[in-house]
């Protein structure tokens, strides 16, 4: 099991609104800024597994599916050139025991202040054991013409 290095970390993983939240922080940041790969690797269960909906050139989509370390390999050389923000604007919980499910609809921008880029839905997966809530899945969509959140 990973020891968290910074006590903040564990507070992440006490509640589900807070691990949701610094998941989202651990992405976000300026052009070229480091991300919080140690947090964000601490949050995810080791087994943990993420799914981008692609949408290809000709509108069929496929599913880009990545491990922990292979996501970050993934959007690490976007987040050198460009800036992201990811924010969470809405969220739904359903739990039964140990388990969760989040929908979290985000917004994202290049900075705070400027115009959002892109919305989308987080479909969050978690876990509760040994004392903390565990990411186990992420699964994500972006709004698009006939996927738009007026569908929920």
């Amino acid at each position: 099991m990973q020891q968290a290095t910074n006590p903040q970390w564990w507070q992440d993983t006490q509640d589900i609104p807070t691990i949701v939240r610094a998941i989202y922080e651990c992405i976000s940041g300026p052009a070229g800024a480091p991300r919080d790969w140690a947090r964000f690797r601490y949050l995810q269960h080791p087994q943990a597994r993420s799914l981008r909906t692609v949408v290809e050139a000709d509108g069929s989509t496929r599913a880009a599916v990545f491990d922990v370390e292979s996501y970050i390999d993934d959007v690490a050389p976007f987040f050198a050139q460009n800036g992201f923000f990811e924010v969470e604007i809405d969220q739904r919980v359903e739990r039964f025991g140990q388990v969760a499910h989040v929908w979290s609809r985000y917004e994202a921008r290049e900075s705070l202040e400027s115009p959002v880029i892109r919305r989308g839905a987080n479909s969050i997966q978690l876990c509760f054991e040994h004392g903390r809530w565990w990411v186990f899945s992420t699964v994500w969509d972006n709004e698009r013409e006939g996927v738009t959140f007026d569908l929920w």
